[in-house]
């Protein structure tokens, strides 16, 4: 089945989640985004700049559906999620993980899936979900817990997982002197890698 991220071009979304602007895992999303060709369109949302509200958990509140359409801030990345083909979660490894906003954003996912009206898990099914992420050691298996938080993400709503660009940066800049995670970059969103896709996606 043809779905509609393999008819429509190519859209990136960049949610950036660091706690600071240019930070490592910003240039190092920058430098591969910096590849793909000029009429892929890139939208760049910093998550700090649009902060949410606590997720609240209505889903056992009377009939499950209670939760309201989304307004402000939630809406705006509502919106800017549903109208990319390609979701990029640019995330520091904060303790082990992804950063608080990140998670936020992925917590309201579960109210997007509930607001009649949207069928946020069906209109996700087929884009595709990359992560990448900036950790102050060499050791990237440190940041298998973020990679399985994004994959299981992607897996649960049927979409195709592109992976996780990582590199070595903790102070400023520093993750441009990673050699091999530049290397990886400048091919990292290249057309010709067929990302994985779920069973969920088939």
């Amino acid at each position: 089945m043809t779905t509609e991220s393999e008819t429509t071009p190519r859209s990136f979304l960049f949610l950036l989640g660091s706690a600071r602007k240019d930070g490592n895992t910003e240039l190092l999303a920058r430098q591969a985004a910096s590849r793909l060709p000029g009429d892929v369109e890139q939208r760049w949302l910093h998550l700090a700049d649009l902060r949410l509200n606590p997720f609240p958990d209505l889903r056992h509140v009377g009939d499950g559906v209670a939760y309201p359409q989304p307004t402000g801030n939630e809406r705006t990345l509502l919106d800017a999620t549903l109208g990319a083909t390609d979701l990029v979660i640019a995330s520091p490894l904060y303790w082990y993980s992804v950063s608080a906003d990140t998670k936020l954003y992925l917590d309201h996912w579960s109210a997007w899936m509930r607001v009649p009206g949207i069928d946020f898990k069906a209109r996700m099914r087929g884009r595709t979900l990359w992560g990448v992420a900036a950790l102050a050691g060499q050791d990237h298996q440190t940041a298998d817990p973020l990679a399985g938080t994004l994959r299981r993400c992607a897996d649960y709503l049927g979409m195709r997982w592109g992976g996780v660009l990582m590199g070595t940066g903790s102070e400023p800049g520093q993750v441009l002197g990673d050699a091999s995670a530049l290397e990886r970059a400048d091919t990292f969103f290249d057309a010709s890698r067929t990302p994985v896709t779920s069973a969920a996606a088939r």
